[in-house]
């Protein structure tokens, strides 16, 4: 899973939408529609990453359709420390290209 996670994160465009998907759904669960409303994000951008995180393991859904309920899924669980270290790495990364972009 770790390289996985890797992958959604760093790998790809979409990994900092998707960390934030992650986060939201580490504290509660929610649908697409509550994810779009809390994370200021188009709606069918949030059904993409979702998508794009069930297709991986990284999340569950309970019920069909509109009112899915996604929840991070066990596996995502036991490995959230990972998803934190990536996030921060990658954090850190962004944090000094801006430093040096502004010498």
């Amino acid at each position: 899973m770790r390289r996985v996670i890797w992958w959604l994160l760093v790998g790809t465009k979409g990994g900092l939408n998707r960390a934030r998907i992650i986060r939201a759904l580490k504290e509660r669960p929610y649908n697409a529609n509550q994810l779009s409303e809390v994370l200021g994000l188009d709606y069918k951008t949030v059904r993409h990453h979702l998508k794009v995180l069930q297709d991986n393991k990284i999340i569950t859904a309970a019920g069909d359709g509109y009112g899915s309920v996604y929840f991070l899924s066990p596996g995502m669980e036991e490995e959230y420390d990972v998803f934190e270290e990536y996030l921060n790495k990658m954090w850190n990364k962004y944090e000094s290209g801006k430093r040096e972009n502004k010498r």
